[in-house]
């Protein structure tokens, strides 16, 4: 039985500023949850989103008001290990919320890994790799700074996949940015850029062509998530990959995009999805429809990250591979051993549940008072 839980904000610097086109980020803020039952046993979830609402409907603030007040004691009382028909109850009880509702499946599901000795993974399937290639963002907005931090993570056996946001300055700057950078990096790396729905249709077309003609592999959200229209004609125009990111708010989404030929890969992302089993089934319509997965970030900490890194293990296809650095941006570690990130990848935990702790001192002293 459920005995509480628990929500947490920790403000966290990043090591560098981090520069989207909808905000500029010097600090994240993880949203952190702890579920505990009268067994004894606890789960972990996190509901860490980007930019406060600059990005979304979502601020930490709203998804520890959220679960404090109408969500957890919905759930306290109830049976901790009967996590489909929790979240069942909870769905149909709670509207929106999409974040929340990931941390506390993804406790859940952290308890039940823990209580049956098995990684989280296998609750979802079973992994079919045991490690993720991961990308790293450049997101400096200097193109000298971006091309010395991209060889930094080369000479590291770090990342040598590199996406740059763009779409906070004009579009011919943007552009020279993100080829300068491509042509210093050559063929030792693969290009994308993030557009964070920041062009029109006109300056997507005008962009695109540019960067598919100076060899960027792929394109996200280059137009604004509503406008699924002008993403579906981005699509068949241009062979470069567009990516659909925050036009996915779950498998209903994630079905109509599929459906109209409007992305050639689907960012998936937990918490935008509404939890690590929509999730899955966004990846799903993806697979069925032939379009290509890649595992998204929230630019979430440890236990976030380890929780998209068990789903994605999963995917019989993920030709477009992971961008699950979110730890590695941040100053602190709040994990007691952190995420393995080597030879350009992240290893999957492999303990049961999660296989992540939380150092319950680390998140004293940094939690927000």
């Amino acid at each position: 039985m459920i005995r509480d839980i628990e929500t947490t904000l920790v403000d966290v610097p990043t090591i560098r500023p981090h520069k989207l086109s909808v905000a500029t980020m010097t600090t994240q803020t993880l949203v952190l949850v702890r579920v505990r039952c009268e067994d004894g046993i606890e789960g972990w979830g996190e509901a860490t989103t980007i930019g406060g609402l600059n990005y979304g409907e979502e601020s930490p603030e709203s998804i520890k008001a959220n679960i404090d007040a109408h969500i957890a004691p919905l759930l306290v009382g109830t049976e901790g290990a009967g996590v489909a028909p929790l979240m069942k109850h909870l769905r149909k009880t709670i509207q929106g919320n999409r974040f929340a509702k990931c941390a506390i499946e993804t406790a859940l599901l952290d308890m039940q890994g823990q209580r049956l000795g098995v990684p989280l993974s296998e609750l979802l399937g079973g992994r079919v790799r045991a490690s993720l290639p991961v990308a790293w963002t450049l997101a400096s907005g200097d193109t000298a700074q971006d091309i010395a931090e991209a060889e930094a993570m080369l000479e590291k056996r770090r990342h040598r996949i590199f996406k740059l946001k763009i779409g906070a300055r004009g579009l011919k700057e943007d552009v020279a940015h993100v080829l300068a950078i491509k042509r210093a990096l050559g063929e030792r790396a693969s290009v994308r850029v993030d557009v964070n729905q920041a062009w029109s249709e006109l300056e997507a077309v005008r962009g695109i062509a540019a960067l598919e003609e100076g060899g960027i592999d792929l394109v996200e959200q280059p137009v604004r998530a509503e406008n699924r229209a002008a993403l579906r004609r981005l699509a068949a125009r241009f062979d470069v990959a567009i990516m659909a990111d925050e036009a996915l708010h779950g498998p209903l989404d994630a079905f109509d995009i599929a459906r109209n030929g409007g992305a050639d890969v689907f960012a998936v992302k937990i918490a935008q999805s509404g939890g690590l089993v929509p999730a899955q089934q966004v990846a799903t319509v993806a697979q069925l429809a032939g379009i290509g997965l890649y595992g998204g970030t929230m630019l979430e900490g440890g236990v976030g990250t380890a929780a998209t890194a068990h789903l994605c293990s999963t995917f019989t296809d993920l030709s477009w591979d992971t961008e699950l650095f979110g730890p590695l941006l941040l100053t602190e570690e709040l994990l007691e051993e952190p995420l393995v990130y080597a030879d350009f990848a992240l290893r999957v935990p492999d303990k049961p549940g999660l296989g992540v702790r939380i150092d319950a001192d680390k998140l004293r002293r940094m939690r927000r008072q």
